[in-house]
């Protein structure tokens, strides 16, 4: 059905001089309300979020698995291993933090190694501002702290789409998918501890997710550019101490696809005349 409407109902008395007697008017003023099907909408990007979500988290689960076993295995006690997850909400730096911990590296050069590698997420922050611009605080720290590489990837396509009005709903659901399977899978890597057997080899799920996510994003020369000119570099960068290999790395690529970029785009200087 359509928009309801209230109806208000206004009593007047006019007086009519030839009659000498009133008479009672009754005026009806529809007032329209917002549409009911708005909360609809926005329920509807929230589950197409956590859809479209949905195949990359059969590679999280294992990937936070592994970290939990490997957290407690370290000697780090379950209940910190769980706040790294719950806090610090980044694979690649969680594991890179155990490593550290683990080999007895300082707590300063661990929290500095911790934010270097996650300056990627500056680059993801960058790219969505236009569109969390227009949300409130309330929004745009959520969605923020729910920015993670995964979640990137699959929302940056939704604003590629459009339109606007409730995509924050699905930048949500996406996030919230990730957060929730991460901390139940990191859960479960606890209470499995050392003894998943190494028969498992569930390490795979780490690189895997990662060319996942990359495939789809290999459209044109800038990306494929950035991509070999990152992952070259942080393979022979990968001795580095303190993983400063994988920023470099991660920094060239981002020049090389730009410098591409930009040569695209510039006019050909093709001046040829005819006979």
């Amino acid at each position: 059905m359509g928009d309801h409407a209230v109806a208000l109902v206004h009593r007047a008395e006019f007086d009519v001089p030839t009659r000498g007697s009133s008479i009672e008017l009754i005026i009806q003023e529809p007032v329209v309300t917002q549409p009911e099907h708005s909360s609809s909408l926005r329920t509807t990007e929230f589950l197409l979020g956590i859809r479209d979500q949905a195949p990359i988290l059969l590679g999280v689960a294992p990937f936070g698995m592994i970290f939990g076993a490997l957290a407690v295995a370290s000697g780090i006690p379950p209940l910190e291993t769980q706040a790294f997850s719950l806090f610090i909400f980044a694979g690649s730096a969680q594991f890179i933090a155990v490593g550290l911990i683990a080999e007895g590296t300082g707590a300063f050069i661990v929290v500095l190694t911790v934010f270097v590698v996650n300056l990627r997420h500056m680059l993801y922050s960058a790219s969505m501002a236009r569109y969390f611009k227009p949300l409130n605080l309330r929004w745009k720290f959520s969605l923020s702290w729910l920015l993670t590489d995964e979640a990137y990837a699959v929302a940056s396509t939704r604003y590629r789409r459009g339109p606007m009005e409730n995509a924050h709903w699905y930048t949500l659901g996406t996030g919230l998918a990730l957060w929730g399977t991460w901390q139940v899978s990191t859960a479960m890597g606890i209470m499995l501890g050392a003894g998943i057997p190494n028969s498992w080899n569930l390490a795979f799920a780490l690189p895997l997710t990662f060319l996942a996510l990359l495939a789809p994003t290999l459209t044109d020369r800038a990306s494929w550019a950035a991509a070999l000119t990152g992952g070259i570099l942080a393979v022979l960068f990968a001795a580095w101490p303190f993983r400063l290999g994988l920023f470099i790395a991660a920094i060239a690529g981002i020049m090389a696809g730009l410098v591409v970029e930009a040569r695209q785009g510039e006019p050909s200087d093709d001046t040829g005349g005819g006979a």
